[in-house]
């Protein structure tokens, strides 16, 4: 009888091990992350006044942004503050201001807790120069302050999609009277940690 036991022993180490083997390749797939990049692009929309009485002109804009990002293996937390001199105003509303560009890219993996929280603050700037010019300065609505003038819309979700840099969740600011679009594009990149 005791010739069995030990018989199987060596039946039941091989099991073990094979249990353990999976258990650590479950293990390694569950250790799959996320880092994100920040795209963003800035449009005009069809009746905004830059495109009815600018076409062509010469201008500038600069945005800021509060972007907050935080995991246990990376933090972040402040404002960005992008800025473009050289734009032209194109000749029709289907193209855009400012191309889309990088605004912010993690360089660490981390676990997946959601999208970073990014919102649009201010956008100011100017098109054309001498009586023709058009300023913009447009902010967002504060409690117990006057609306301002050319309100800025932050936050409103648009459709998720895929480009050539893959999948992503987009959400747009947009200013009342001068009728501007700031996109925003969060890429959700899967990596291992």
């Amino acid at each position: 009888m005791r010739f069995r036991t030990f018989g199987r022993l060596p039946a039941l180490v091989l099991i073990a091990l094979g249990l353990a083997s999976a258990g650590t390749a479950l293990g390694a797939a569950a250790e799959l992350g996320v880092r994100h990049r920040i795209d963003v692009m800035v449009s005009a929309e069809p009746d905004a006044p830059i495109l009815s009485r600018l076409k062509g002109a010469k201008g500038e804009l600069s945005f800021t942004v509060r972007l907050s990002a935080n995991s246990k293996e990376s933090k972040f937390f402040g404002m960005l503050r992008p800025s473009f001199p050289d734009i032209v105003v194109p000749d029709g509303a289907g193209q855009p201001l400012v191309q889309q560009t990088k605004l912010w890219e993690e360089e660490v993996c981390h676990q997946r807790r959601g999208l970073p929280k990014v919102t649009v603050t201010q956008l100011a700037g100017h098109f054309a120069e001498g009586e023709g010019r058009i300023e913009i300065s447009a902010i967002n609505r504060h409690i117990g302050v006057l609306v301002p003038p050319d309100e800025l819309t932050p936050g409103i979700k648009l459709d998720p999609g895929s480009d050539s840099f893959g999948l992503f969740y987009a959400f747009r600011a947009q200013t009342r009277n001068s009728r501007l679009n700031v996109d925003v594009k969060i890429y959700p990149i899967d990596c291992f940690l």
